[in-house]
């Protein structure tokens, strides 16, 4: 869904090299050498600097722009009582410095006796007074592998599935992570590419919400069961308990595009023994009242529905102990 789903996005435009052989290159644009900087020009600078005055006549510099070790020295004894720092001493003490300033940065940021991140768009609270490195990689994984539907397009990210759940998960006492992967416009196929680093870390489900892109793009239904298929078996490969959403294709590609779409999901379900939510969208899709002005995605009280619905099923997969 998102961006492809509504409006039909435009691939991006190729982008040409832009640095080719130590020339600037653009488009429309002549390539020209690069500038360098000699002493001499180092030199004019210095002494603008000491005393106003850019002449470039002054005695020192031979007929090729080099400057004499006399001048040098001349010019480094004006400049010292000006106290300016070399390179080389700035360097010296940002690397000193640096460190210092993250570390205030990131007391002044910290609360005293709660904290919060967010991890992959769901807002994860750590218990009081844990630090929240040590609090997200104690915590196993839920993770959302979807697409605009999961990532919550049109709503503030606290809204969205992957969130409530969470908030539902703190409710209950679960003290599980709930990570949202969901990315607008993203296929089956795409869920797949990204699968790896999506189930990073300690994940313990994998609740999988693709198809939707596929069946408004007219995809072949058995080019999507065969993605999804490699995404249950290497999870389910990896240990991950894996929950699977199916979804409805647009009546406009016929009854028999839209019957077998609806099949691959059942199919899957059956094949892999997996958790099934038959349609994601239940009790939400076609609903006004439901969905953002664009029809297709839900808004905040759709949203809580779909969390709802995915809650009895997700539930009897956790485990209190983790």
């Amino acid at each position: 869904m998102g961006r492809d789903a509504v409006g039909g996005g435009q691939p991006p435009q190729s982008v040409p090299d832009h640095l080719l052989d130590g020339r600037i290159l653009g488009p429309d644009i002549e390539a020209a050498a690069p500038q360098r900087l000699g002493e001499a020009h180092v030199r004019q600078a210095a002494l603008r600097l000491v005393d106003g005055d850019g002449d470039s006549d002054r005695t020192g510099i031979d007929g090729k722009g080099h400057v004499s070790r006399v001048e040098r020295e001349r010019v480094q004894e004006r400049l010292r009582p000006y106290n300016i720092m070399t390179l080389q001493h700035m360097a010296s003490i940002l690397r000193f410095l640096i460190p210092g300033v993250l570390l205030l940065m990131g007391g002044a940021c910290a609360p005293s006796d709660s904290s919060s991140e967010l991890v992959s768009g769901a807002r994860v609270e750590a218990p009081r007074g844990a630090a929240p490195a040590a609090a997200a990689a104690t915590r196993p994984r839920i993770v959302f592998l979807g697409d605009s539907l999961t990532a919550g397009l049109g709503l503030p990210r606290e809204q969205s599935v992957p969130s409530l759940i969470q908030a539902r998960l703190n409710a209950e006492g679960y003290r599980y992570e709930a990570v949202n992967a969901g990315v607008s416009g993203d296929t089956s196929a795409g869920g797949l590419s990204r699968l790896d680093w999506s189930l990073e870390g300690d994940v313990d489900v994998l609740v999988i919400e693709l198809g939707a892109n596929d069946g408004l793009r007219g995809l072949p239904p058995a080019q999507m069961k065969r993605n999804l298929d490699e995404i249950i078996t290497r999870a389910k490969r990896r240990g991950i308990t894996v929950i699977l959403t199916g979804m409805e294709a647009p009546p406009n590609y016929g009854p028999l595009y839209t019957a077998e779409f609806r099949q691959a999901f059942r199919d899957l379900a059956d094949d892999h023994d997996v958790a099934f939510v038959p349609f994601f969208l239940e009790g939400v899709a076609g609903d006004p009242a439901l969905n953002n002005g664009d029809g297709i995605h839900p808004n905040a009280e759709g949203a809580r529905i779909i969390a709802d619905n995915l809650w009895r099923t997700l539930e009897p997969a956790l485990d209190r102990d983790r």
